[in-house]
């Protein structure tokens, strides 16, 4: 890369002077950039064909796309969806058009955060890309199949990066130490917290080990000196994007399976990663419905009343109403059958369509519905024994013979109850239609 006579170097961010000269040099992402990975073998073709980076932040998207083109002899411009517009695009491929017929040689356009073109945009990109007239190389951290327009995302394939380990992390502090020739200041356990503190983003830890190597290199750092130096990079976190989605599937699946301690640890990351309590209240209500239901009733109870409280008294004394309802939600017998029994309802009502009630449930408040029989044969059911007429409620042509069966309870929690009783009307109802 050529510079300035007036540029100092040394005044660029350290993980702009360390960024990778080779794919060789990029840690991480063997998955894609092995010789028989599909971006190395693309490489070593010398042929590109449309591809997008889907990843978090520090990965080496950008890297890597420049490399590819660099090394496959294309030409590289590089836009960002959030400053380009569609004049900007389209003078980018005219440039290109031109470019290929003065010189042949192909232009690879990489837009970084492509998820943040409009639909507009996305669209206009859309022919450039298509015809061969340039490559597309995306950045994007976000799921491609929530934020492309599909069009665009057919024509290219989603190569997907992985958030870098512990030990690719540690290569990257080893490069930053052999560039300023020393090592860290840092004790052992000191090491280890950086690296966690960078969360799997190389770029944020290069800037954390800039900031530690303009220390004086007297006493090493220990991991609570540490801890107050430096700031701990934010959670990756989008609350309207897929990891939202992500970490509430975790936390629903971990109320289901009765662990209280990864629901616990769930909710944490999503309060941490600045999500609305009441997003996680809500959640907990419809497991506690779903996946607790009438097993123990008191677990939807449980939840509004935290939910209620925490609206009262708000962080941070609410996040004991908040651990409070994870844990009963979690630990509470499980059953699903009021839930099923509602979807096979729904089912029922599908097939049947308008299918007359039964006269004898139909309220009759004018002479002329008592003349046409509305109401005539109702059984009050206080007026029988145990307050159970047995009487049919169904539309006729559903009930024929047989009650349909909705709601199975099983035998956890008071569901077992609920179970003895409905057996026991089962019977009863049984006996009243023998009784005529």
């Amino acid at each position: 890369m050529n510079h300035s006579l007036f540029e100092d170097p040394t005044q660029r961010p350290l993980a702009e002077l360390l960024r990778p000269k080779s794919l060789s040099e990029v840690v991480g992402q063997d998955h894609l950039l092995a010789p028989s990975s599909p971006l190395g073998r693309m490489t070593q073709r010398r042929h590109l064909q449309s591809f997008i980076l889907w990843g978090p932040p520090g990965v080496g998207k950008t890297t890597i796309a420049r490399l590819i083109a660099t090394e496959a002899r294309y030409s590289f411009v590089q836009l960002s969806a959030v400053s380009t517009g569609i004049v900007d695009l389209r003078k980018t491929i005219a440039e290109a058009d031109n470019l290929r017929q003065a010189s042949g040689t192909v232009t690879t356009v990489f837009i970084d955060e492509l998820h943040r073109f409009s639909r507009p945009v996305q669209d206009a990109l859309l022919p450039a890309v298509e015809e061969g007239r340039i490559i597309l190389i995306g950045a994007t951290t976000e799921n491609p199949s929530f934020s492309l327009v599909s069009a665009l995302l057919s024509r290219c394939k989603v190569l997907t990066l992985r958030r870098l380990d512990a030990g690719a992390l540690d290569a990257v502090v080893q490069r930053a130490e052999a560039h300023f020739g020393r090592s860290l200041p840092l004790t052992t356990e000191a090491r280890e917290a950086l690296i966690a503190m960078a969360d799997g983003d190389a770029r944020y830890l290069l800037g954390m080990c800039e900031e530690l190597f303009s220390l004086p290199s007297d006493d090493p750092v220990d991991a609570p000196l540490l801890a107050e130096l430096l700031q701990q990079r934010a959670p990756l976190y989008d609350r309207g994007q897929e990891e939202h989605f992500n970490l509430l599937s975790c936390f629903h699946k971990s109320l289901r399976g009765s662990d209280p301690d990864a629901a616990l640890y769930w909710a944490a990351r999503m309060i941490a990663g600045g999500e609305d309590p009441s997003v996680i209240f809500r959640r907990l209500c419809c497991a506690a419905s779903e996946d607790v239901g009438m097993a123990d009733p008191q677990a939807l109870i449980q939840a509004m009343t935290a939910w209620q409280a925490f609206e009262r008294v708000g962080l941070p004394e609410g996040r004991l109403f908040i651990a409070q309802a994870i844990v009963y939600v979690a630990t509470a017998p499980k059953s699903n059958a009021s839930y099923m029994a509602f979807a096979k309802a729904q089912e029922l009502a599908k097939q049947t369509g308008s299918a007359p009630p039964p006269m004898h449930i139909l309220n009759a408040p004018t002479k002329l519905m008592k003349e046409l029989g509305y109401h005539q044969g109702y059984r009050y059911d206080h007026d029988y024994p145990d307050a159970f007429s047995g009487q049919n409620y169904f539309p006729t042509e559903i009930s024929g013979a047989d009650q349909p069966e909705l709601y199975v309870p099983n035998e956890r929690g008071f569901e077992r109850d609920i179970k003895r009783r409905l057996d026991f009307w089962s019977k009863r109802r049984a006996q009243a239609k023998t009784e005529g």
